[in-house]
């Protein structure tokens, strides 16, 4: 009876161990990339170059509209802001038959990257002057690349856009 015990606890031991080993190997590979996110979005952030890609805007007065199926982005840089992002909302004042994005490629006459205390993120503050309007970027990315933009405009009521962050990657047709 003691030995049946004895190979029992053992086949027991093989066979549930590595079920928890895999639990704990599955923790410290998430805590693993998300140390390595952080690392990287510390790296985009001092060398002020990165691209924004939004999930859901948020137009004033109106419901959030899903932008996952449409192709979205404003890159950042201290060099060039390049923006082609859908536009929902009130337009004041902008060309009959025009598209209705916020779409630009201009010098950035202010940009500004500020760390957030207690490693809460960063604030990234930016002013371009388009053809025929101003705009003021307002993006807070968390530490993990989570991001919220806030755009105003002199033609168009403001809006938001939560998304992420990445690496701004050169175009094929560039390189």
């Amino acid at each position: 009876m003691g030995i049946k015990r004895y190979i029992l606890a053992f086949l027991m031991v093989i066979i549930v161990a590595p079920g928890f080993a895999q639990v704990i190997s599955r923790k410290a590979q998430r805590e693993k990339n998300k140390i390595e996110r952080i690392s990287q979005i510390d790296s985009l952030m001092s060398a002020k170059t990165f691209v924004f890609e939004a999930t859901r805007a948020f137009p004033q007065g109106w419901k959030s509209v899903d932008l996952t199926t449409n192709s979205n982005y404003i890159r950042f840089s201290p060099d060039k802001i390049d923006s082609y992002i859908p536009f929902f909302g009130r337009a004041y004042s902008v060309d009959y038959n025009g598209d209705a994005g916020i779409k630009f490629t201009a010098k950035p006459e202010a940009y500004k990257i500020v760390t957030l205390k207690n490693g809460k993120g960063y604030e990234i503050e930016a002013a371009v002057s388009a053809s025929r309007d101003n705009y003021k970027l307002t993006l807070f990315v968390d530490p993990q690349g989570g991001a919220s933009l806030t755009i105003n405009s002199n033609q168009r009521a403001s809006i938001s856009y939560n998304g992420t962050i990445g690496k701004l990657e050169t175009p094929k047709a560039m390189q």
